[in-house]
């Protein structure tokens, strides 16, 4: 008999330093870290790790491509304000996300509204402010304007595509077929027609296909199609297209066997795609909408172990983390099949002698799983088991009220 395939591994997680067998975060070893925050469970994500993946795109994309921070991506505040200096703009989602975004001192001009289901109140709030409204449909475009009216105020709008194509390999699919975002493909003409005839200050197009990818060719194909389709829509306008935003979709290795997103292959593909748009529509601006790759990798989850358990042969790591607090290292409430996060024992990360164990919270459920039977450094009470990955959909993706537990503390080191 052959021998068994090898069993798939994370992607080694390399974005911050081990010394004297323990990780290293914003400079200072874990413990003292624990110690700063003063509990635990806790959030912390790392300037550093921020500044330089932001810097890395800088380097590596064409310079003309302009990149925005979508809040809904980690929406801290201090996160915020320093992705408000880092980046050209802010997108948002909510007049509760809009509000992060103007106190941060980003100029509302920089900042767009995105999302299905705007209330009336949303966007009164939205128009007063000034910020770029993105239209899901017919119906709210009718609303702004009636909105803008009663207030005396233009609406500055682009018109939300939902294309005839899909970003292949995406894990979460927001553009091709029947969507609740956008305004589908072929009806966009005519409500372009109908913006001029309201009166809007027409600036341009968004187009979002999906996130989560870690195939730098399917986000190259879906960019050129963003932009052969905003091209091809952009002749109805009675006013030259300002701004495409043509969405992100950049992945981040979370599971076994997936690799890092190859950024000089996207950053060549991006190039085609930006030198169709400067030949054909000079004075678009093009904007890249990014989350999750900013800041996920920056960030990580820290809990305590309360208990060694064993029960019938296995070993069970409890700890006072859990679901509640971190949703999708958890498999989100019952994956079909659960995948675990990369995972460690953040005071013991040389340690040689290892064990097959489960990392568990102190929730009453079974769901509440943060590893599933990993090989681990033997760990003890009290030491700190680390989450990677875990900066973007986090604390805020979580069910927090879930059993009564406290919340974890944020901070940004």
């Amino acid at each position: 008999m052959g021998q068994a395939a090898p069993r798939p591994v994370h992607a080694p997680m390399q974005q911050f330093p081990i010394v004297d067998g323990s990780l290293h975060f914003g400079g200072m070893p874990l413990r003292r870290l624990a110690e700063r925050v003063g509990q635990t469970p806790f959030y912390a994500y790392e300037r550093r790790a921020v500044t330089e993946r932001v810097e890395s795109l800088r380097r590596l994309l064409p310079r003309v491509v302009h990149i925005h921070y979508a809040i809904k991506a980690n929406p801290m505040p201090a996160v915020v304000q320093l992705m408000s200096g880092l980046s050209d703009g802010l997108d948002v989602a909510s007049a509760g996300e809009m509000r992060l975004a103007l106190d941060s001192g980003m100029a509302p001009a920089q900042i767009s509204f995105a999302g299905p289901g705007k209330t009336d109140a949303e966007l009164r709030c939205a128009l007063a402010a000034g910020v770029l409204l993105h239209l899901e449909s017919a119906t709210e475009m009718e609303r702004a304007a009636a909105v803008g009216a009663a207030l005396g105020i233009t609406p500055r709008v682009a018109i939300r595509i939902n294309p005839d194509f899909e970003l292949k390999q995406a894990g979460m699919k927001m553009g091709g077929g029947a969507q609740q975002f956008g305004v589908d493909a072929e009806h966009v003409p005519a409500m372009l027609r109908r913006a001029n005839q309201l009166g809007l200050a027409f600036e341009g197009f968004h187009i979002f296909c999906g996130a989560q990818n870690l195939s730098a060719s399917a986000i190259c194909d879906a960019q050129m199609q963003s932009v052969q389709l905003a091209l091809r829509m952009a002749v109805h306008a009675q006013e030259p297209m300002q701004v495409l935003n043509i969405g992100g979709g950049f992945g981040v290795p979370y599971f076994p066997g997936e690799r890092p997103l190859d950024l000089p292959q996207l950053a060549g593909g991006m190039e085609r795609a930006v030198q169709l748009l400067q030949r054909v529509s000079p004075r678009t601006r093009l904007v890249i909408e990014l989350g999750r790759y900013l800041i996920a990798e920056a960030g990580i989850y820290v809990c305590r172990v309360l208990e060694r358990k064993v029960s019938r042969g296995e070993t069970f790591l409890v700890t006072d983390g859990g679901l509640h607090h971190h949703l999708a290292a958890s498999g989100n409430f019952g994956q079909v099949i659960r995948k675990n996060y990369p995972v460690a024992v953040g005071t013991r990360m040389l340690a040689e002698a290892m064990e097959h164990v489960s990392v568990v919270g102190p929730l009453c459920t079974p769901l509440d799983v943060l590893a599933d039977r990993v090989q681990l450094p033997r760990a003890e009470v009290g030491d700190l088991i680390v989450v990677f990955q875990s900066g973007a959909y986090g604390l805020s993706a979580s069910p927090m009220a879930f059993l009564g537990h406290p919340p974890p503390l944020e901070v940004l080191v």
